[in-house]
């Protein structure tokens, strides 16, 4: 809120370099807020999908997560007023990853009962393909 009053206070002041240089830092934050929250639903996504891999089953409870996920990616991802996407095909892979390492420690607390360390579970789990499954369910 503090940046917008300053945005006023630019533009009441006639210093339009000034007020496009705050917009441009709004526009940076907000896009850094969004792909934070890609990154974290990417992880909780990531998660269901190595442990379906590796247990070779599902839950509903999964399922469910996974379609919950997906959505809100879509949802942060979508530009609303111009329509589009913030973030493209090869970005999003970026993101997915970056995760991928912290979503498969975490799986591994959660598969079989944490039975298995993370290596032990990556060696259960293409990698490459689970990132290309969460990719397509992503841009379905």
């Amino acid at each position: 809120m503090e940046e917008l009053l300053e945005l006023r206070q630019f533009l009441e002041q006639g210093k339009i370099h000034e007020a496009l240089m705050l917009v441009d830092e709004l526009e940076e934050m907000s896009l850094s807020d969004k792909i934070n929250k890609i990154d974290s639903y990417s992880v909780i996504l990531l998660i269901h999908l190595i442990k379906q891999k590796a247990e070779r089953r599902s839950t509903r409870s999964w399922d469910v997560s996974i379609e919950n996920t997906v959505r809100e990616i879509n949802k942060i991802n979508k530009r609303r007023k111009s329509g589009g996407f913030y973030l493209n095909q090869a970005e999003l892979m970026d993101i997915l990853q970056q995760g991928y390492q912290v979503a498969l420690k975490r799986a591994a607390l959660e598969a079989f009962e944490g039975r298995y360390e993370a290596q032990e579970l990556a060696a259960m789990v293409d990698q490459q393909e689970t990132l290309a499954q969460a990719l397509e369910l992503i841009q379905q």
